[in-house]
């Protein structure tokens, strides 16, 4: 056989290794969009329909531009049902909320006053992450109308977006940065709509005896004086500010101890009390994480880690977590089935 075209034959085949995460990207049937950008009088639509640019102006009024910071603690929530690392998966997310019915067939909000937490990484590596931020916009609002709440948590992919880190973008949208004329960091820009409702996002949640960070919360991290709401408000403020990246107060908060790239529950092998005492001054029962990829939803350290990252980002499978009344905790299957966790 010709050793070009085994060459080319080997090529072809490591391009699709994932589903969905890289492919020949014909320009003409591209459809990406929209990217609202923010100025003084009027917001600017831009939007890709089979490989042309569609600009439109919009009254400043069209979408909100500020967004208020929310607070991190919340008590009380009967419900909740967790997921992460969609990374551009947006069909199989959009699915496996249908089918644990989140949202309907219409993929509109559809679990009352339960709230939905998205542990980080909506970013990078597939094809769908514009549609997939999007959709947990829509289902804000309609959540909050519900009585009900979207918890939208920034991950490691989220930070590296918003730092300029393009290791892992997608080739979609490589075309579109070029027929836009625009680095993609730029389309999440302080200066967009996403951008600010991105910078808006926190780090870490606390849900009655839950908290729920990307990566976790380690032993050093700790030892800094741990405050959630002082970590979240830093981790915002750091987003915009180039200047800081080589001092140590970055890398506290963005290094590998750090809460959204942690990956210690799974790789240190961690004696059961070093989690008990990680628990004991966080105020709670249970750490809810994503970022270390398993084959469903997992549960380490007798129920006191819960695993959510599901695998989801390869586009074939993903689980959700459900916690009921505080202390009942299931997987919720791509089926729609619940598999209770029991000690």
């Amino acid at each position: 056989m010709n050793i070009i075209y085994i060459f080319n034959l080997v090529l072809l085949l490591s391009t699709f290794n994932v589903k969905g995460q890289q492919q020949i990207i014909d320009t003409k049937t591209l459809n990406d969009g929209p990217y609202i950008f923010i100025e003084k009088d009027k917001l600017i639509k831009k939007e890709i329909v089979d490989g042309n640019l569609i600009i439109k102006d919009l009254r400043l009024t069209s979408y909100d531009t500020i967004f208020r910071i929310e607070k991190s603690v919340y008590k009380k929530v009967k419900n909740i049902v967790v997921l992460s690392d969609i990374h551009g998966q947006y069909d199989l997310a959009v699915e496996l909320l249908k089918n644990n019915k989140i949202i309907d067939k219409n993929s509109n909000w559809k679990y009352n006053n339960g709230h939905l937490v998205i542990v980080g990484d909506i970013f990078d590596r597939g094809p769908k992450v514009n549609e997939m931020l999007w959709l947990v916009y829509k289902l804000e609002k309609q959540a909050k109308k519900k009585k009900g709440k979207v918890h939208f948590i920034l991950g490691n992919h989220e930070y590296m977006i918003l730092h300029g880190n393009l290791k892992y973008i997608n080739d979609k949208y490589k075309k579109t940065c070029e027929l836009l004329k625009l680095n993609y960091s730029e389309l999440y820009g302080k200066h967009t709509i996403l951008g600010r409702w991105l910078r808006s996002k926190p780090t870490i949640v606390k849900i009655g005896d839950n908290t729920f960070v990307h990566g976790g919360i380690s032993k050093k991290f700790l030892s800094i004086g741990y405050d959630i709401e002082k970590t979240n408000k830093i981790m915002r403020e750091l987003i915009d500010k180039d200047e800081v990246k080589s001092t140590d107060f970055y890398k506290t908060y963005f290094g590998e101890n750090g809460p959204v790239w942690y990956r210690g529950y799974f790789k240190d092998n961690l004696r059961d009390n070093e989690i008990s005492d990680i628990l004991k001054e966080i105020l709670s029962k249970h750490i809810v994480v994503g970022h270390c990829s398993n084959e469903k939803v997992v549960q380490l350290y007798d129920h006191k880690i819960f695993g959510v990252d599901s695998s989801i980002k390869k586009g074939e499978y993903g689980e959700l977590l459900f916690i009921k009344h505080g202390k009942k905790y299931y997987r919720g299957t791509l089926q729609g089935k619940k598999i209770r966790f029991r000690k």
